[in-house]
């Protein structure tokens, strides 16, 4: 049979999906969607269980597929929430503990005393091109070997497996043949040296956990095993983390280019090429992808809270009944009347990587109704991202005139314009908002030959809007401000 898909498994923060992608049609043919639960089980404690995360994948899978012949699908291409950590049993499958999310910040008080040693955290940006922060997978890790008398007992009995989201699905699929990362989601351990392309055993040996636990690390784009669970075994073909996947589904191949995703967090990512180059503005340098022997790297930052705002005011506050409703009431008044929200449920990211800043509105008077509120939270998006743009600017050493956004909230247009007019350039909004799912599925299709090259991905990405700056600098400017003395007070709680 002719093939002509190829599948993407996107595993988000807080909801799973399969696409179906019609490699002919270049075009989504169907799209299945599952969210599941989030666990809190104390303040700033975030999980996830990953047996739910694994059904939810498999129904999606199953349900996008039910109507294609499996002989028809080139490939399985994976994708995921970064740094979230699952570790289990390999005799029986079974967890030992809740995934630990990236959003979770029990580890931090820890951290905090690792970074107290500056020639520490040097020599660790020196080699995993990150800072020292309960954010990445290593403390995490170490916290489950540390606190589950069951993960200590599996230890010893070489039997306990540790890996992000991408490694546990690849297992599940595969039903415990392979056990592998790629790069992509390696350098967001905290573990991954980026100039060797290994962990690092300095690393392992400060956070104590043995290099068996870890999976076995292979390139992000290449044919990794078969999965049997459409009925007839399909390659899977590529793993990536979500971040990376979403800059090579907007086709940055080219040092240089730069993406915004707009999703539970933001996420900016830029090409810096083929070695790793350190900002000097706490920004974070990852491997982008590896295809082959070439490696791609990016500098990254990113602000925490975002969309996950928006579904704070959906969820916890019921202030609107939908995420896409947040525009509606945004629109109800021309401006915040000087509200600002800064979002920092359980810390703030780049550029200011505080874990102790709190989640707070100011500037409320009597007059300010939920209207100005939830604008308040969806211009905090745009003032996230701007922070975050202004210093990979300051690293590259040149002005970015554009942006390409993407992710669910790249579709609220007063948020994208609002964006545009803070930053001052360009936003150009990709015409597929699922490039998390894209990335994933391009890397596939080169793996399994549904496509030749970059030059022929290029040529199927089109953008559907560009949001061009319209606001009078002096109001800018004094937004900005009042943004700044915001951020200030949150981060002196």
């Amino acid at each position: 049979m002719d093939k002509r898909y190829i599948i993407a498994l996107d595993a988000g923060t807080s909801s799973v999906r399969a696409v179906l992608f019609d490699v002919k049609q270049n075009r989504i043919a169907a799209l299945k969607k599952q969210p599941f639960k989030q666990h809190y089980p104390q303040a700033g404690w975030v999980e996830h269980n990953p047996e739910q995360i694994w059904k939810a994948i498999r129904a999606c899978i199953l349900d996008v597929a039910a109507d294609i012949e499996p002989k028809a699908v080139y490939g399985i291409g994976i994708t995921n929430q970064r740094e979230t950590v699952v570790v289990w049993d390999k005799v029986t499958g079974e967890p030992v503990h809740n995934a630990i999310v990236w959003q979770d910040g029990r580890t931090a008080e820890y951290c905090k005393k690792l970074q107290s040693d500056k020639e520490l955290a040097d020599n660790i940006r020196k080699k995993t091109g990150l800072g020292i922060s309960s954010y990445f997978s290593a403390s995490k890790i170490k916290w489950i070997i540390d606190n589950v008398p069951k993960a200590k007992q599996l230890i010893k009995e070489k039997r306990l497996l540790a890996g992000t989201i991408d490694t546990y699905l690849a297992w599940k699929l595969t039903k415990g043949k392979v056990f592998v990362t790629d790069p992509s989601n390696a350098s967001r351990t905290l573990l991954f040296n980026i100039n060797t392309l290994d962990w690092d055993d300095e690393l392992l040996k400060l956070f104590r956990i043995p290099r068996h636990v870890l999976p076995d690390i292979i390139p992000t784009s290449g044919v990794v095993a078969s999965t049997g669970i459409l009925g007839h075994e399909v390659p899977i073909a590529s793993l990536v983390g979500d971040q990376q996947a979403a800059l090579f589904g907007q086709a940055c191949f080219d040092k240089g280019e730069l993406k915004n995703t707009y999703g539970t967090g933001c996420f900016m990512l830029v090409n810096i090429g083929n070695k790793p180059r350190f900002s000097r503005h706490k920004m974070l340098t990852s491997v982008a992808w590896q295809i082959g022997n070439n490696v791609t790297y990016a500098i990254e930052g990113s602000a925490f809270y975002t969309g996950s705002s928006v579904q704070w005011l959906r969820d916890e506050m019921g202030l609107i009944n939908t995420s896409a409703e947040s525009e509606k009431y945004a629109r109800l008044v021309p401006d915040t009347q000087g509200v600002y929200f800064v979002p920092a449920f359980s810390g703030i990211g780049a550029p200011y990587w505080n874990s102790d800043a709190r989640a707070s509105f100011s500037g409320i008077t009597r007059g300010i109704n939920k209207n100005h509120m939830i604008r308040a939270v969806l211009e905090s998006i745009a003032y996230s991202t701007m922070d975050v743009f202004m210093v990979i600017e300051k690293d590259l050493g040149y002005k970015i005139t554009s942006l390409k956004a993407d992710g669910g909230a790249s579709e609220n247009q007063l948020l994208m314009q609002f964006q545009a007019d803070i930053l001052e350039v360009d936003v150009v909004r990709a015409a597929e908002t699922e490039t998390t799912a894209l990335g994933a599925i391009y890397l596939a299709g080169l793996a399994t030959g549904a496509y030749k090259d970059f030059n022929e991905l290029r040529q199927k990405i089109k953008a559907s809007c560009i949001y061009k700056p319209i606001m009078a600098k002096t109001v800018r400017n004094q937004l900005v401000a009042g943004w700044q003395k915001a951020i200030k007070r949150a981060l002196m709680n």
